[in-house]
Order: C-alpha cells, then structure tokens, then sequence
C-alpha cells in the first residue's frame, strides 16, 4: 500500500502569507487610527526595495538596492494604511522622505518590546503577485518547535530550486 500525500492544488503556503502580512496591516492600521505607538512598541520593517509597487526616493534604491529596514519608533508621521499597502513619512539623514510599501514586498515585521516577529518570502512575480512555483513537496522534514519562550513566529516555505 502506497500512502503517498497527493499534491496540493491549493496554494498554502500564499494564503497563510496574505493572512500573516494581514496582522502587519493590522497592527500598523491601529497605529495609524491613534497616531502613536502604544507603551514602548516599536516596529522594525524590512522589505524588497525592487517589489512591485515600491516607491521610495531614488537615493535610497541606490543605496539600498535588494532590501531595506526601516524603524518606525520616535520620529515617523502621516503612517496611512489600507487593505495592500501602507506609507510613512520617516527622515534619513536629516531628508524627509516618504515611502509606499506594498504587503507583498515586506519581508520581516520585528516588534523588538515583545520580542514578536515575523519572516515572508517576498512576492517577486512579473505582475507583482507571487512568483511562479513548482509543486509543493509534501514528503520534507517535519518543522522542530522552538522552545525558546519567545513569541517569534517563523515561516519558512522551502520551495524546489
């Protein structure tokens, strides 16, 4: 008897990472509905700076041409957030800039008070929806829980190269 798990023809792993970026946006909506950071919450954002929908100063592609963290802490205004991306007003280097960030660009939300974190596979595909993929491999390793009694929260989807 072959007890062979079939292929999935539903994408998993894409709904549980809209559903994750969906906390991001979340969080930041609240954010921006008081104006503030609540108690000593801070945020660290990284994502792809090429994404589809990115748009940020030409300076900072040149300078920071694959990926980039912003810090949303002390000095941050005019945060908008709607149902596929946000904007904020941050300074570098004493420059007020703006940027606009789609969801599927953001690859890691880190909330260093609460030590809570989240980690994606940015959406690259031509249109800028989610890269074309090969069939899951439903037969890999079993995931080993981390009990180190944080809060973070790791998803890692291993994709066939």
């Amino acid at each position: 008897m072959n007890a062979q798990v079939p292929d999935s023809l539903i994408p998993y792993d894409e709904i549980v990472q809209d559903a994750l970026r969906a906390v991001v946006g979340r969080v930041l909506g609240q954010v921006a509905s008081t104006g503030a950071l609540p108690g000593e919450h801070h945020f660290y954002i990284t994502f792809k700076t090429q994404a589809a929908g990115v748009d940020i100063p030409k300076r900072l592609v040149e300078r920071f041409p694959d990926e980039m963290t912003i810090v949303i802490q002390h000095r941050f205004w005019d945060l908008t957030v709607d149902a596929s991306r946000f904007s904020v007003g941050l300074s570098f280097n004493q420059i007020p800039s703006t940027l606009i960030i789609p969801f599927s660009a953001i690859t890691g939300f880190h909330d260093p008070a609460v030590n809570f974190e989240l980690r994606f596979q940015a959406a690259e595909g031509p249109d800028g929806g989610p890269e074309p993929h090969d069939p899951a491999e439903n037969d890999g390793p079993q995931a080993k829980p981390v009990e180190d009694g944080s809060n973070v929260v790791a998803v890692d989807f291993k994709r066939k190269k």
